[in-house]
């Protein structure tokens, strides 16, 4: 686990891996990463370490645990928000995620990130200490569960005695803690930011203002993108929505396939390629 108050962009050592991969915060946009990791699977293009927030966090360990993103999209089809959520007394969130923690252990192998099989970089948010913290040892399940920890929303996760919320406050987009690693980094942004006809509920000025955090403090991680996948055909979804799964699913892969058929891409890709099938000699 290390906390991130700083970032570096510059590494004298030689990558250790040829394609990395991030993936944002933005709650059910977040299936749209799932699109973007079929369309990487067809084009023969597999992450040799993935970092998450959030969402993302989510989507990246089911994938890294050996999951295909189809298979993954049938684990939330035909389910509610009620389903990962239950209420509680509004203390420190509304909603408590005992139901969300089953879900993960239902539909995770393995239980520590030494276990998966793709190395995964997972944010959080120390809310006493207002840093990010980036975990990738330990237990799995309670890192997820403390980066999707959306706050106000559900309640803070304990981990060691700290209390943790949703990563998406200092780095949502946290291409920062794999670019030194990595010769390439695709990053997929569920969450750019859009402009939204104004509604008057209390749950969207909280989302809103959540995304404009989340906006402002992903600027330097969409530059530190070789490929950066996002788009505003995203901002019509709401947050907390399970019914849009399988149209942002396809909107994300959509994208994919856009992005890596354009030409200014192919060298990248085509060298990523040469050089993972060389180390399967």
């Amino acid at each position: 686990m290390e906390a991130y108050t700083s970032f570096k962009t510059h590494n004298d050592e030689q990558p250790a891996y040829s394609l990395g991969l991030t993936l944002s915060g933005g709650g059910a946009k977040g299936f749209a990463h799932l699109g973007v990791l079929k369309a990487m699977e067809e084009k023969g293009l597999r992450p040799g370490i993935i970092s998450g927030t959030s969402a993302g966090a989510l989507a990246g360990v089911l994938y890294a645990d050996g999951n295909s993103p189809d298979q993954i999209l049938t684990f939330f089809e035909n389910k509610a928000f009620k389903e990962f959520a239950e209420l509680t007394i509004p203390h420190t969130g509304i909603f408590k995620a005992d139901r969300f923690k089953h879900f993960l252990k239902k539909h995770l192998k393995a239980e520590t990130f030494e276990e998966l099989r793709i190395p995964m970089k997972i944010v959080a948010t120390d809310i006493v200490e207002g840093t990010s913290v980036v975990f990738d040892k330990g237990p799995l399940v309670p890192a997820v569960l403390a980066s999707c920890a959306y706050p106000i929303v559900f309640t803070p996760m304990e981990i060691d005695n700290v209390h943790y919320v949703d990563g998406g406050l200092f780095m949502n987009f946290p291409v920062r803690v794999i670019r030194p690693q990595c010769e390439v980094v695709i990053g997929v942004n569920a969450s750019p930011l859009t402009k939204q006809k104004f509604k008057n509920s209390l749950l969207y000025i909280a989302e809103r203002s959540f995304h404009y955090i989340t906006a402002s403090n992903s600027v330097i991680d969409r530059n530190l993108c070789d490929i950066l996948i996002e788009s505003n055909k995203l901002s019509k979804f709401a947050m907390f929505t399970m019914e849009d799964c399988g149209e942002i699913f396809e909107i994300g892969y959509k994208l994919g396939i856009k992005e890596f058929e354009k030409e200014k891409n192919a060298y990248k890709i085509d060298s990523i390629k040469s050089i993972q099938e060389k180390a399967l000699l």
